[in-house]
């Protein structure tokens, strides 16, 4: 498993897939699932490692977990999520119905942003992995040009007047509402949990979309908030 170089080439592919999200969304994220295989391949052996995907949705991912080898167990509050239909788990995020210490891998793409306590969700994600196993965490921040999800960049002059605007707009409000299904939630926060929690190493902690380098707008307070689009934590398990 060697280390490759994401550059701006990555990064082209991953927006111009971006673009595609609302009208053709198994493009974008197709190429989220394969780009998060290779970096996961880097780390660990996939070949029948046990891996909880929580706050699974698209079914991309459940295929590029099961081509690389993996068990695979989607988890989502909605049990009428395609990939949890296909023998997933129905279970809050805050209470994964799962042993200590049990999986290899915990996966969670794009969902801390929706949860209420986030910090609380990420320490069910440790709890459940074993140890020397990995917790793939990332999520959009509320500063970064998409933290609105679909009323950006309108959030940046407040979440409930972008709201207002939306539903103004397309005549029926937005499917993230503000404080209730999307919450503000910070880089630094982010950050501060991951260091703080006893039972993790950080093994990454960059920009998710961003080439390599950009790694280091995370000691930039205030400018990693507007810039980092969505941070991409991975931690292995003490």
């Amino acid at each position: 498993m060697s280390a490759q170089r994401r550059g701006l080439a990555r990064s082209a592919r991953l927006f111009h897939a971006f673009t595609l999200e609302q009208s053709r969304p198994e493009v974008f994220y197709g190429a989220l699932a394969a780009d998060s295989i290779e970096m996961l391949q880097e780390l660990t052996d996939l070949r029948g490692a046990s891996v909880l995907d929580v706050g699974a949705g698209p079914a991309e991912f459940a295929s590029a977990f099961r081509a690389a080898g993996a068990r695979y167990v989607p988890v989502d509050h909605d049990p009428a999520v395609p990939s949890v239909r296909d023998g997933g788990l129905v279970a809050t995020a805050a209470a994964l119905p799962v042993a200590d210490r049990s999986v290899d891998l915990v996966f969670s793409s794009n969902l801390w942003e929706h949860v209420e306590h986030p910090e609380q969700v990420a320490d069910e994600l440790v709890r459940v992995v074993r140890p020397g196993g990995l917790v793939f965490l990332s999520y959009t921040n509320w500063l970064s040009p998409w933290g609105g999800h679909e009323t950006s960049p309108w959030h940046w002059l407040g979440g409930e007047r972008a709201a207002r605007r939306y539903t103004r707009k397309h005549g029926h409000p937005p499917k993230n509402t503000v404080d209730q299904t999307l919450y503000r939630i910070s880089v630094a926060q982010g950050l501060r949990w991951a260091q703080a929690q006893p039972e993790v190493e950080v093994l990454v902690a960059r920009p998710r979309y961003l080439p390599d380098v950009a790694r280091h707008l995370l000691r930039v307070p205030g400018l990693r908030e507007l810039l980092t689009w969505n941070l991409l934590l991975v931690l292995r398990r003490r």
